[in-house]
């Protein structure tokens, strides 16, 4: 189990993996010490996340390689043909290598410009291979939450939805229910996604909808709504015409966001992946990857058909808020 763990950070194992990990994670005996390797892990790969952002080779950077091997390799033959010029002050002992000696130092050469040119080759491979992995891990997260959201729509016959108005009027107040109902763990790492400001805190923990309760009118209460969803952002629903707040209905449309990567503060488009690719859950369980060209289209994700961030101004008027965010 805990040679998974990594890729399981990562999102590099397979999803019946991932779930044989989590399931470990909430087992009461051996949960706790799991999950410090897994804290440990996580802090050891930080570093990573300063190199995240892949660079493209210089133009031209393995033909340059190649013309400087020929070039060394020719300039080592004629060395080792004729006498090298001493400079002054030098004695024989001091001549550059000749024969044998500049073959060895030309092999080196070759050698370290290989390997520099490897390096600068494979380095944006393998971050490009952690980026996707980190993508499959948000898909995979977010199918997850899809099935304790149908779970839950099964039994109620609508999604978790916040009540009309009041301090827990709000988008994020989906997680706090799943948890409350055991249909998701309250600190499984489900609701955030990789090398994320919350990801990064490993302190991350919904509170169940008693919490909540309990903490309406103290400090810690805006804490709570701004975190409680994690790093996912959730459908704001709909008000009729008579500005009464909609219970989220389980129509299966394919085409209607049910939650996505939260928006950032500028509200255009989300932070939680460095390569801007948006994941978007839709009421029929399946997830779409998106560019940030193709995020909005005819329907801004962040946005009512009145420029608002709040509840969409007719069924089809799909809002996906952040967590804090009130419809």
């Amino acid at each position: 189990m805990r040679e998974d763990l990594v890729g399981h950070l990562l999102g590099a194992i397979e999803p019946s993996e991932s779930k044989a990990i989590e399931m470990a994670l909430a087992d009461p005996l051996s949960g706790p010490a799991l999950r410090q390797d897994l804290d440990r892990l996580q802090l050891a790969l930080e570093p990573l996340a300063g190199d995240r952002d892949v660079l493209p080779a210089p133009a031209g950077l393995a033909g340059r390689t190649m013309r400087f091997i020929v070039e060394q390799e020719a300039a080592a033959k004629a060395s080792a043909s004729r006498p090298l010029p001493m400079p002054r002050g030098l004695s024989a002992d001091d001549a550059p290598p000749r024969g044998r000696g500049a073959r060895a130092w030309l092999d080196r050469a070759i050698m370290a410009a290989s390997a520099l040119a490897a390096c600068v080759l494979v380095a944006p491979l393998l971050l490009d291979s952690i980026s996707q992995a980190r993508a499959r891990r948000a898909e995979r997260n977010l199918l997850k939450t899809s099935g304790a959201l149908q779970g839950y729509a099964d039994a109620h016959r609508v999604f978790p939805s916040p009540p009309d108005s009041g301090p827990l009027s709000r988008a994020g107040l989906y997680a706090p229910t799943l948890v409350s109902e055991q249909r998701l763990v309250a600190d499984d790492g489900t609701l955030i996604c990789p090398d994320t400001p919350l990801s990064r805190s490993g302190t991350f923990r919904v509170p169940t909808l008693e919490e909540l309760n309990a903490a309406v009118g103290t400090p810690q209460f805006e804490e709570m709504v701004r975190t409680m969803g994690g790093d996912y952002g959730y459908t704001l629903g709909h008000r009729d015409a008579s500005g009464t707040l909609q219970p989220n209905r389980d129509r299966r449309r394919a085409h209607h966001p049910l939650m996505a990567d939260a928006p950032n503060d500028g509200g255009e488009r989300s932070s939680n992946h460095p390569d801007g690719i948006h994941h978007v859950l839709f009421e029929d369980g399946h997830v779409k990857r998106l560019a940030p060209g193709d995020l909005h289209g005819d329907d801004h994700l962040f946005k009512n058909h009145d420029g608002n961030v709040a509840a969409g101004i007719d069924e089809e008027d799909a809002v996906i808020g952040d967590s804090e965010d009130q419809p």
